[in-house]
């Protein structure tokens, strides 16, 4: 059991939602909303650059969308064995690239994505199958 009676599997399962859901909202900024209005001013990209990095963006979108899949793979798979090591391949995907954005893109990733992913990934090991 976890803190408050809650078990650590269900916390677990539910911080990889949670994550899993950033990762559907990371897909839809940026393969649908890149080039809007709304997109550039998250991004902070002008016209011009948005519109030049649009396809790059779709397929970063792309790839945030795949591990979305993952997880909420994880989440459904009906064989428990299966199902924790989707959840935990997803969130130490997740952990792996926000390390790498905060490296190479913005520290402000490591808060954003490695940060929660790793906490995921923690409760998730520590709930075990």
């Amino acid at each position: 059991m976890g803190r408050y009676g809650v078990p650590v599997k269900v916390t677990g399962e539910i911080l990889v939602g949670v994550i899993a859901v950033q990762h559907l909202l990371f897909f839809y900024l940026e393969a649908v909303l890149w080039t809007t209005p709304r997109g550039r001013g998250i991004f902070g990209t002008t016209p011009e650059q948005a519109e030049q990095s649009a396809a790059l963006a779709k397929n970063q979108g792309l790839y945030n969308g795949f591990l979305a899949a993952a997880l909420i793979w994880g989440l459904v798979a009906s064989n428990d064995h299966v199902a924790f090591q989707f959840k935990v391949y997803g969130v130490a995907c997740v952990v792996v690239a926000g390390l790498f954005g905060a490296a190479t893109v913005s520290r402000r990733i490591l808060f954003v994505q490695a940060v929660p992913a790793a906490v995921a990934l923690a409760v998730v090991l520590a709930g075990g199958r």
